[in-house]
């Protein structure tokens, strides 16, 4: 799979995409640019199935990505149980137009 480079070397588009991961399944939603909202949609997909497998090995994965360990367990006991009986689309983009100061095209990535 293609992924899109946003203008970042590959260890700086990692760092990015692990924080944001981590931001979206903490809060519940962030607002972003339409790019970077694409292209962490699949990172956060795979931390909730991993949620959802439950065991200590997927558990063990997610913690090797996401940054922190409270949004782990966060992940594991209350955002993944909820997605118990849906067989993935966890995630919804909404564009939300451009951002005043460059008109970059901004949008919402929320969990479903």
């Amino acid at each position: 799979m293609k992924q899109a480079k946003l203008g970042r070397t590959s260890s700086h588009r990692r760092a990015l995409l692990r924080h944001l991961a981590t931001q979206i399944l903490d809060h519940g939603q962030v607002t972003t640019t339409e790019a970077k909202a694409k292209a962490v949609q699949p990172v956060v997909e795979k931390m909730i199935s991993l949620g959802k497998r439950g065991d200590l090995h997927a558990r063990r994965q997610a913690a090797a990505y996401l940054t922190d360990p409270k949004v782990v367990k966060k992940l594991f006991d209350e955002v993944a149980p909820n997605y118990a009986d849906r067989n993935g689309g966890y995630t919804r983009v909404v564009k939300i137009g451009p951002r005043r100061g460059d008109a970059a095209p901004m949008a919402v990535i929320a969990l479903v």
